[in-house]
């Protein structure tokens, strides 16, 4: 979802029937230029609002895997958010199935090969990650493995630890954001507590 365009974002917007808060793609494009996490986030929860239908969540992965192939990219590991799609009553099978077909695609298209990581939002409850995890069954051996996302600062990885044991229980790998806005005991404990197999970021360690 972080990787939707101005261009395709307003697109979306338009086809939806979703007013954005952007007066236009330049004022959209300006907002690009983030500051802190914050400043990303708010471009990126407006970005949820366009993604409504199956054929959304196609479109955007397959404008993100053309971007990548231009720039060389040969195997992408592509995140996707599911409780910020569920909690505003889009089907995660909607959700999946658009994404993964653009995957597929791409895969033909370019040579490509790909993986599809689910990620947890930190700011919600380790009840609404397990809840996530069970939506996620019928699609258990097409995901590659789970991750961990969103605002940082206040939820500290020991609020999932054992979401990411069960995870490993069922056979999936683990990462998760740490150090990007909290301290370094952040990555320290997201080694220790949720025993992921990659962090992103860890630029407080």
């Amino acid at each position: 979802e972080g990787s939707i365009e101005p261009d395709l974002m307003f697109k979306l917007a338009a086809r939806n029937g979703i007013k954005l808060r952007y007066e236009s793609e330049a004022a959209l494009q300006a907002a690009y230029d983030f500051t802190n996490l914050q400043s990303f986030l708010d471009v990126y929860y407006a970005g949820l609002t366009v993604l409504l239908q199956e054929r959304d969540f196609y479109d955007m992965t397959k404008a993100y895997l053309n971007r990548v192939h231009d720039e060389n990219v040969v195997h992408t590991e592509v995140f996707i958010s599911p409780q910020a799609h569920t909690r505003r009553g889009v089907a995660f099978g909607a959700m999946f199935e658009g994404i993964e077909a653009a995957l597929k695609d791409g895969e033909r298209r370019f040579g490509m090969t790909t993986r599809l990581i689910v990620g947890l939002q930190r700011q919600w409850s380790e009840d609404d990650a397990f809840a996530m995890i069970e939506a996620a069954k019928p699609y258990h051996n097409r995901i590659a493995g789970l991750g961990l996302g969103g605002p940082e600062v206040g939820n500290p990885p020991q609020k999932f630890t054992r979401v990411f044991a069960h995870a490993r229980s069922i056979g999936w790998k683990t990462v998760a954001h740490a150090g990007e806005e909290g301290p370094a005991v952040y990555v320290a404990d997201t080694i220790d507590y949720l025993k992921v197999d990659r962090v992103d970021h860890g630029v407080r360690c």
